[in-house]
């Protein structure tokens, strides 16, 4: 008896899905085609077509994979209670978003949607980054003038920076980690932060 059609297409995806992740932990993001991935899943690369629209499309929910599991993480943590408990919990998603110059210019290319159709994995992500930042960052000893979700706002858009200097020759000097503690000190503490304050 032939397996059901569905069966098959989600089964045919699962082992392209499987097999772009299998090349991109051995060799990185840059190093992934197209032409390996359907060689190595064993199917045609028409095959491939008809389940993503181009590599960018399969990479934009392999990437927002991985940012979902840190966002995951971060959204068990209790509430951070200092800014430094706040950038332990980011670390490890700031991490994975500039591990790959490839990854990172993706994801910002695919942050945002010019018209609701177009929203995919990676800008889906980046509204539950929204939601439980602010969840962090609403009981801690942040500012109280402003909501907890335009707190994090601002911090997605400083970590956006941070990240970004650190692919620029010129900035690649500080880390991420010590770029971000900086600005986020400046928006979350501005009163405990300035000078003279």
């Amino acid at each position: 008896m032939a397996r059901a059609p569905q069966k098959r297409m989600l089964e045919t995806r699962a082992r392209l899905i499987a097999a772009a992740e299998k090349r991109i932990d051995a060799d990185g993001y840059a190093a992934l085609r197209v032409e390996d991935v359907v060689r190595d899943a064993g199917v045609a690369k028409g095959t491939f077509f008809a389940h993503f629209a181009d590599k960018d499309a399969l990479l934009d929910r392999l990437i927002a994979e991985r940012i979902d599991m840190r966002l995951d993480e971060i959204a068990g943590l209790p509430p951070a209670t200092s800014l430094d408990a706040f950038l332990d919990a980011v670390d490890p998603l700031m991490a994975a978003m500039t591990a790959d110059r490839v990854a990172f210019d993706l994801i910002m290319r695919r942050a945002g949607a010019m018209a609701v159709d177009d929203v995919g994995p990676i800008a889906t992500t980046f509204g539950r980054q929204i939601a439980i930042f602010a969840d962090q960052l609403a009981d801690g000893p942040f500012r109280k003038d402003v909501s907890p979700a335009l707190l994090a706002e601002g911090v997605q858009a400083l970590a956006i920076q941070a990240m970004a200097l650190q692919f620029c020759a010129l900035h690649q000097d500080v880390a991420v980690r010590d770029r971000l503690r900086v600005y986020l000190a400046a928006w979350l503490t501005p009163a405990i932060s300035a000078p003279g304050g």
